[in-house]
């Protein structure tokens, strides 16, 4: 069997497969489903210095091929987090990568200080990049400057691996991988979901309370190939890559364009099991084609 082992910044990963932050809550619903360990890593739903509730609903609709959603981050803070939820994720004997997100540079400081030694914890991806709160979130990873600051002061806080979470909604994704790595992240993470809406022709309103918010699922995964792609041109630390995993197939498109660990996100929502099928089948198809370690795959694109 091939081997699946990989190393995510100094995350050491059995296999590949992560799940998406916001989409895997902290793991113990799914615990009663499958064993964790699975795993390479799990990924945690976004944390902030204080409980946060979200957006009002409805924060969510399916739309032709994904899904929008304006959950708003919601989320019980980074003391209740360390105190209610780690215990159970550091017993299951796999990584856990908790999403961290702030109104300021300094918060975003602040909580991977407080989650720097806390046992279990193996990393943290740096959410710059969700268009669906009102402060913080995209404002952050637009912006060059802004951008660089929040890594440079989390590098700063925390002796954790770090990934910022790029936003896909960027003229060119390049600058921002290469202010990350100068800024000291030992990896990066993308992409997020892109901003979106839905209508009611109907009732002539916004079906979302919060009127837009993002879009997943297997529509934006063409869109996050070019992004990964464009990415490990010129990325020297690993990348997580997301959007629109769905099946092996998926998850490889990522890995042979030069991605070294996959996130299954909106799948999950489709098929509770989605992140194992899709790992599984990562495994047969590199046994079938004789590739020996998925390593070996990764940036293996032919361009001519």
């Amino acid at each position: 069997m091939a081997q699946m082992a990989v190393n995510l910044g100094g995350i050491a990963m059995k296999n590949p497969v992560t799940v998406a932050s916001g989409t895997f809550g902290y793991g113990q619903e799914y615990a009663q489903l499958f064993d964790l360990a699975r795993l390479g890593a799990v990924t945690v739903k976004g944390i902030r210095a204080c409980a946060w509730p979200g957006n009002p609903l409805p924060r969510h609709t399916e739309v032709p091929g994904g899904m929008i959603n304006a959950i708003g981050l919601q989320g019980p803070g980074v003391e209740a987090f360390v105190r209610d939820d780690m215990p159970f994720l550091a017993e299951r004997n796999v990584p856990t990568i908790v999403n961290i997100w702030g109104t300021s540079a300094e918060e975003y400081a602040e909580v991977a200080a407080r989650l720097d030694g806390v046992p279990g914890v193996s990393g943290l991806e740096l959410n710059v990049s969700c268009p669906n709160v009102k402060e913080g979130g995209a404002s952050f990873g637009t912006r060059l400057d802004t951008f660089t600051d929040v890594v440079r002061r989390v590098r700063a806080a925390t002796r954790l691996p770090i990934l910022p979470k790029l936003a896909p909604n960027v003229p060119d994704v390049r600058p921002f991988v290469q202010a990350a790595q100068d800024a000291g992240a030992d990896a990066i993470s993308l992409i997020n979901t892109l901003p979106a809406m839905a209508v009611d022709i109907e009732t002539r309103r916004p079906i979302l309370a919060n009127r837009v918010g993002g879009l997943s699922g297997a529509g934006i995964h063409p869109i996050a190939l070019k992004h990964v792609w464009e990415a490990a041109q010129v990325a020297t630390v690993p990348i997580l890559a997301m959007g629109g995993i769905f099946s092996a197939k998926d998850a490889l498109d990522f890995i042979l364009v030069g991605a070294t660990a996959v996130a299954v996100g909106t799948a999950t929502f489709v098929d509770p099991l989605a992140p194992i099928r899709v790992l599984e089948g990562m495994e047969r198809w590199l046994d079938d084609h004789g590739i020996a370690d998925v390593n070996d795959f990764r940036g293996t694109l032919r361009l001519e």
